[in-house]
Formats: structure tokens, sequence, C-alpha cells
């Protein structure tokens, strides 16, 4: 109720005991949709900080305020120098007016999805907007008096009750009252909302509310002093909600985090499985090597008794090429799948652990009640919010933000050539299909942070998705610092020469499509 109607009639008077004399001297805004107005009387300063933001508008009180040097805008220059002469609300409504000894005003509205600050240098001169988009409010004025109500439903006749007064008559009875008890209780609820003789902090549906009546769970009661609850609920509140979303923010991502390394790990599992169990191209060579003999020149298949199962097995042949030249080629690819198979095992390994760290986290984040403590605990834990770089927006090749780390893929070969040259940096990793055209694909170099293998394991991904590589099964992929990469004289666009590198087997996949 820190913006209800009821609230604001006892806030107006004290504020009016409080500023009446006090001179405006600065008038600025340093965060977006906020408002802050500096005010002294010779020898004591006050703060008003109205935050005008649809989610949550309020006015702050705040004992003292540091203005920043940088990112800070003065506004409203016509209001400083004038002394304020009253403040009162709008009857049965959300506005704060300021009025000042000269005939100007200050309307602070204070409605839910539609904040603004209106200013009037004298009764007839033109409104100035905070937010000027709101262009009804120029003529926002009190409402004329009007009849009351003849609802039947006592409750209708009161609308600026708000909804914590219906949430506390209906915990006293009132849906089951008769139409006397009714008029009694609504009566009774506000007398008490226009002559409260304490407020409360409460918690209601998980937020945390000013009360001027005993409703939900109540954390604190606060003598009737609005200036002094304000300044203890906002302060409050603003804490909470950054808590709760930072909070949120973070269980999502070891959410998603536990799930794709769960996910990847089930996927390696299978695919070793599968190289386990299955005839493996050793076996394949083997058995063609074993029947050269009995092989007919130029057939697609052959039938051959194989010795590993004890049975006869169908094996595939190239009618373009030689028996032997397609064990040779089997041979090679046993070597890749050898190399597949440790790097699998690795994979599995890896992305376990990962999954048990963030569910491990995922634990620990029930202790943590305070902001304060979670941010500790993210920056232990090298859980800081992901940003994304602005400039990385602007480039002119593809983007991906993963963990923290910009991934950055080339579209074409004249693109390949503007990313390796010249945006990137000698520490930043580079990526490429092996022996075939396709992507450049580099991962931004962070200070002091080895880039993790399973962001390396998604950016190869990548740069064998945007390759010639796209539809094999598996791809192996060139990695290696910028520093190792050159571009010979005179080579033609793309084109470059990697010095030192190592290769990772990956499955040719958009990792982020996928997972979105």
């Amino acid at each position: 109720m820190h913006n209800n109607y009821y609230f604001l009639r006892q806030l107006a008077p004290a504020l009016t005991r409080q500023l009446a004399g006090f001179k405006v001297v600065t008038c600025f805004s340093q965060e977006k949709d906020e408002l802050v107005i500096g005010l002294t009387n010779g020898t004591t300063e006050f703060w008003l900080k109205a935050q005008l933001s649809a989610t949550f508008p309020a006015l702050a009180l705040p004992d003292t305020f540091h203005r920043a040097r940088a990112n800070s805008v003065d506004l409203l220059p016509d209001l400083l120098g004038r002394t304020v002469a009253d403040v009162s609300v709008f009857p049965h409504d959300r506005v704060l007016r300021f009025a000042f000894a000269d005939g100007a005003t200050l309307l602070l509205k204070l409605y839910g999805p539609r904040p603004n600050a209106v200013f009037r240098a004298a009764p007839d001169a033109a409104a100035e907007l905070f937010h000027q988009r709101f262009t009804a409010d120029a003529t926002l004025a009190p409402a004329l008096p009007a009849t009351p109500l003849a609802h039947t439903d006592p409750l209708k006749r009161y609308p600026a009750l708000g909804d914590l007064p219906p949430r506390y008559l209906r915990t006293h009875g009132y849906d089951t009252a008769d139409a006397a008890e009714r008029e009694h209780l609504v009566a009774d609820v506000v007398a008490r909302l226009e002559s409260p003789t304490e407020y409360y902090l409460v918690s209601v549906e998980g937020r945390t509310r000013l009360s001027l009546l005993p409703v939900g769970h109540i954390e604190q009661t606060l003598p009737a002093h609005p200036v002094a609850a304000l300044r203890a609920f906002v302060p409050m509140v603003l804490s909470r909600r950054a808590y709760e979303t930072e909070l949120k923010q973070l269980r999502q991502t070891l959410e998603r985090r536990a799930e794709e390394a769960t996910n990847s790990a089930s996927q390696a599992r299978q695919r070793l499985h599968a190289l386990e169990h299955g005839a493996s191209y050793r076996q394949t060579a083997d058995l063609i090597m074993a029947h050269l003999h009995e092989i007919p020149t130029g057939v697609a298949q052959a039938d051959l008794f194989d010795f590993y199962q004890d049975q006869v097995r169908t094996v595939k042949l190239k009618p373009t090429e030689t028996p032997q030249r397609t064990a040779q080629n089997l041979y090679r690819k046993a070597k890749n799948q050898q190399i597949e198979t440790r790097q699998l095992q690795e994979r599995i390994e890896r992305r376990e652990t990962e999954a048990f760290w963030c569910l491990e986290r995922l634990e620990e984040l029930a202790s943590l009640t305070d902001l304060r403590a979670l941010r500790t605990w993210r920056k232990q834990h090298a859980l800081e919010p992901e940003t994304k770089a602005k400039v990385a927006t602007e480039l002119p090749f593809k983007v991906f933000e993963d963990s923290g780390f910009t991934i950055l893929v080339g579209r074409n070969a004249q693109n390949n050539d503007l990313l390796t040259q010249r945006y990137a940096h000698k520490d930043d990793l580079w990526l490429h299909a092996k022996d075939v055209t396709g992507s450049h694909v580099v991962i931004r170099h962070r200070a002091g942070q080895t880039v993790p293998d399973p962001v390396v394991e998604r950016a190869a991904q990548l740069a064998a998705w945007y390759s010639r590589r796209k539809n094999d099964s598996l791809c192996p992929v060139t990695v290696t610092p910028k520093k190792f990469v050159r571009k010979p004289k005179g080579a033609v666009a793309g084109s470059v020469v990697v010095e030192r590198e190592r290769v990772v087997l990956v499955e040719p996949v958009n990792p982020f499509e996928r997972n979105s």
C-alpha cells in the first residue's frame, strides 16, 4: 500500500511538516525511470527519489544521496530555487502534489503501469513530463467530487481501497456476514485506514508489502510515521527484488547446464555403446583381408564368414576400388574410431562431473537467504551473469554466447578472412573443420580464463555444422590459438596455414538451436 491513497493521505501532511520552507537545490536522474530531487533549508538536507518504472513505482526518501560523477543528467531546471509551501494528495487517487510558494507545482503520479512526474512553472504554464510518451498527463488534475455509488456491496463505494483491505476483510468473515455486519466491517476498516496506529511490513503471496492493516504474514510492525516507514520499506523491497531476480536467474542457469551436461553424457554413452558392441571398422577390414581370394572383382558386396561372430556376414564394397583399397580405408577409419572412443569416454566423465557440480550448487542455493551472500557465493563459483558485449551484436559474423564466452562464425570466404585476419586476437581460439571448406570459428579470449572444454566442444560442433562435412556422422575439427594461424602471401580468400593444432571429433550440429 505504499502508493495507496490512504497511505499517501498520511504521507502528504508529514512531508508538509518536514519540507515547508525547504528549497530545491538539485534535480537529476542517473538511472532509467529515476527522478532525484535534493532540498535544503540551509542547515538540513532532504532527498526525494521517485522511481517511475512500471514494474515498481515508489517514492523513496533516503537519508542522504551521493550523485554519481558519470551517467547523470540534470532535469527540470526551472524547478531549482523554488520553495516548498505544501504537499497534498489528490482525493481518492495516487498522486502527490508539491505546491511551491510562487505557484509552481510538481505532481508525482504513482500509478502502477503508468507512473510519471509533471511539473508546471506556473498555473497556466505548459506541463513538463518526465515520461513524455504519456501525453495525457499534461492535463492531470483531481477528479471532480462524485456522488457516492449506491452499491449493495459497501466495498464498491470505496474504489481507492486497493487489494489488501478486501483481503483483510475476507479473513474476518466478510464473505459470510449479513448486510449490516458488512457495513460495520467496512466502516471499521476505512476508519483504521484514515487514522492508523501502526504500519506493517507484510508478505503476501511471496511479495513484501507495506500495509496499514495486519494482513498476510507480518514481518515487522512499525510506528505510524509514514516517512520512516518508506525509509524502511523501499530499500528492503528493492534488495529483495534484486535477490529474487538473481536467485531465479542462477537457478535457471544451473538447471540448464545440468540438463545440457546430462544429455551430452547420455548421447556420448549411446555412441560409445554402439562403437563397443557393433562391428568395428578394424574387424570389417580384417574380414576383407582374410577373404581376399574369395571376393570377385568389381562387386558391391560379398558374403564373408565372420570369425569374430562365428556367422556369415554381408560386407559392402565399392565396385570402383579394389578390396585392398577398401580395407586400407577402413583401417584408417579405425584409427579415428579409437580416437573417438577415447574422446567419448573423456566427454562422459567431464559432462557427468559438470552435471553433479550443478546439482550440488542447486542444493546450496537454498541456504543463501540474502543478496550479499548470494552475490559472494556466485562470485566464488564463477557464476556471474553472462553479459553480451555490445560490439558483438554489431559484428558482421554469426555470434553465439556460451558460458560468458563469445563465439564468432564466418559467413563466407571473404568474411572468414575478415574474422581471422582483422578481428581475431592472437590469444583467441581458432577452429575449422579439418581438410574441407567451411567457416572459420573464433572463441574470444577472456583474460585470466581458460576456455572450458564444453565451450570448445560446442564451438567445434559449429565449425563442423558450417562446413562441407555438415552431413557426416562425425567430423574432425582443428583447434588452435589464433597465433598459430597465418595466411600465405597471395593465397585465395579464406585460405590459411595452421602451424600447430589439436583435433577433436564432434557431431556436426548447431548446439544453440538444438538447446533453445
